[in-house]
């Protein structure tokens, strides 16, 4: 009966551990590069907004890997180059496609594990 008993506990804890190891943010999954081309389609893009969207994500890609190789304030980094990106966006787009942009970016941080706080 101890046996049993402490087998199913030791089977618990690797249990909760495993869980608890796969819900940690981390950047490190997502170096933020974007397909501009995909993108581009999907948001319908001038040949202006598409040079500017290009440049934008060339430099969010740029912070986020700034952000992952980080070893302090990487929150206040992740913060930063997300909030960053969608300000340049929103001078860039259009309403309604900042609108499809924020929600696919958002989408995407959350697929990836990535929360921002």
């Amino acid at each position: 009966m101890k046996r049993l008993g402490l087998t199913l506990v030791a089977a618990v804890c690797l249990t909760a551990t495993t869980f608890a190891a796969g819900n940690q943010p981390t950047t490190a999954k997502w170096d933020g590069n974007i397909n501009v081309s995909k993108l581009g389609k999907y948001l319908k893009l001038t040949a202006d907004q598409n040079e500017e969207v290009a440049n934008i994500c060339e430099y969010f890609s740029t912070q986020m890997e700034k952000v992952a190789s980080s070893k302090k304030n990487q929150d206040e980094l992740l913060r930063n180059a997300i909030y960053g990106n969608l300000k340049l966006m929103k001078k860039t787009l259009n309403e309604k496609q900042y609108s499809d942009y924020a929600k696919v970016l958002n989408i995407t941080l959350q697929n990836k594990g990535i929360e921002v706080k």
